[in-house]
């Protein structure tokens, strides 16, 4: 039997079902010396211009008779294998259509905050920058700066566990949740990692992230890092989950001590200052205001939000369970891109901080969500929930895809894109208002499932009925108002926003 070939949106969904293992077998296995996971790994991570120049044409894959690949798979011990064979020639077929040429890549170099980055992509302050061993690994596989995890004058006593996720359907997770705090290590054991990972990567761009107790330590703490030579200082003004008061989002929820510590950091440094804001509070400007006007360089945003995961229903306690215990923790992942850029818009449309430099962070997990950053303002990006899932390896093709991306659509630099949304968000009422923009079926794709159908008699304006001859919806223009919902629950994107019509 003849196996359907795979299309865009199957090859999507089929790598999405691989696990993506270290060191894969589906690679270790290949006779021919391809590496299929480095592919798959690509397409999960929508670097289809990667994956397919990995892949190459196909040509091998297809006069393959062993597959070997496929019977290695791990997934076939759950269910069933990943259809290696099939995303290969899907990659292989986009090889073709590319033809010989490679993909016009671009550069990645930028400035911040007076100082040229190899790319903007930045470890966040978290467990994966704890240690001079991870950060140097990090280094060396391409990442271009890291915030090394929050110092402080104590150390502190960690519970365990200590993180707790939010799944749905298919995905390992889209959010998670710790109630982890700043370094466990020593201010002298961090000092020293501080000081060999700039000896060793002086032209990585290293920040220091510190969280004082008063005014004096946050000057002190300042001093310390500047002459072990770090790059940046990061006050961090956001940990949502600190033991004591008046720590982390206790200061950034306060105008008053966000200056009051943004002055005293200053007055322990000459290097650039980044203050690390909350989002657990209505408008972040009022603090960032603070920041700048108090001897900030630069804003970091955002933190973690404030969070309970969830309640088990057996005996009502919460994750992580520390003891049979929980309590309000940081929550973080792919969902809280959206948080991350209303914040972001929000400083940067402010007039007084238009132009406040900007390192964007919150649910970075692919090259896409990094570009949108970029547009919306942020000349750099710091990831820490996506390494802690994928590990470091994302490098790979966060900088291929945005790289491949620029090229095509003709940028010369990272730095022409930064912003470039901005003018397209605008106040509600400036909307358009008075058209509709119907919806647009592709019968081709249509599966006929009724998702849309459903959707829309429950939960929009009953603008859809099912033909019940040929199992597909039919459209009530009277009926509907162009929201679109029928759009967005389509499991097989066969419905797409259609040419708006004024009204």
């Amino acid at each position: 039997m003849q196996v359907k070939a795979l299309n865009e949106f199957s090859a999507k969904n089929e790598s999405d079902g691989c696990m993506l293992c270290d060191t894969a077998p589906c690679t270790t296995r290949c006779p021919h010396g391809l590496d299929p996971a480095k592919v798959i790994r690509s397409l999960r991570f929508e670097n289809i211009s990667g994956a397919a120049e990995t892949g190459g044409d196909g040509e091998v894959c297809k006069g393959c008779k062993e597959k070997s690949c496929s019977e290695a798979c791990l997934k076939g011990q759950i269910d069933r294998p990943v259809r290696i064979p099939q995303l290969m020639d899907f990659v292989g077929n986009r090889h073709k259509q590319k033809g010989n040429c490679k993909s016009s890549k671009i550069d990645l170099r930028i400035e911040f905050c007076g100082l040229p980055c190899e790319n903007p992509f930045f470890l966040s302050s978290s467990v994966v920058a704890s240690n001079y061993d991870m950060v140097a690994r990090a280094f060396a596989m391409g990442w271009a700066g890291a915030a090394f995890k929050t110092i402080g004058t104590f150390v502190p006593q960690e519970v365990s566990p200590r993180f707790s996720t939010i799944r749905k359907e298919g995905n390992s997770f889209i959010g998670f949740k710790n109630i982890e705090q700043i370094s466990d290590h020593t201010l002298e054991e961090n000092l020293d990692y501080l000081r060999r990972l700039k000896q060793d990567f002086p032209q990585k761009i290293l920040i220091a992230s510190i969280l004082g107790q008063n005014e004096a330590e946050w000057t002190f703490l300042a001093r310390q890092v500047t002459e072990v030579g770090v790059d940046i200082i990061e006050c961090n003004f956001s940990c949502p989950h600190m033991t004591g008061e008046g720590l982390g989002s206790d200061v950034g929820q306060n105008p008053d001590l966000v200056a009051l510590y943004t002055d005293a950091t200053r007055k322990g440094t000459h290097l650039p200052v980044l203050a690390k804001m909350t989002p657990n509070l209505g408008n972040m400007e009022i603090p960032a205001l603070a920041a700048m006007k108090n001897g900030a360089t630069g804003i970091a945003a955002i933190n973690t939000i404030k969070s309970i995961m969830n309640i088990h229903l057996d005996d009502f306690s919460s994750e992580p369970r520390v003891d049979g215990k929980s309590c309000v923790g940081g929550y973080s992942g792919k969902t809280v891109k959206p948080i991350a850029l209303r914040f972001i818009h929000d400083l940067k449309k402010h007039p007084d901080l238009k132009d406040t430099p900007i390192s964007g962070m919150g649910g970075i997990e692919t090259w896409r969500d990094a570009a949108e950053f970029i547009a919306m303002g942020c000349a750099n990006l710091q990831v820490t929930t996506s390494v802690m899932q994928y590990g470091y390896r994302i490098i790979d093709d966060l900088y291929a895809g945005l790289s491949s991306y620029l090229g095509e659509k003709g940028f010369s630099s990272v730095q022409e894109m930064v912003g470039m949304a901005l003018p397209n968000l605008v106040p509600a009422d400036e909307l358009n208002r008075h058209s509709i923009s119907y919806p647009k079926f592709d019968r081709s794709l249509c599966l006929g499932c009724g998702r849309c159908y459903l959707s829309c008699l429950d939960g929009g304006h009953q603008a859809l009925a099912m033909d019940r001859a040929t199992g597909r919806p039919v459209l009530n223009p009277k009926m509907c108002v162009g929201c679109q919902l029928c759009t967005v629950v389509c499991p097989v994107r066969a419905i797409s926003p259609g040419k708006r019509v004024e009204v």
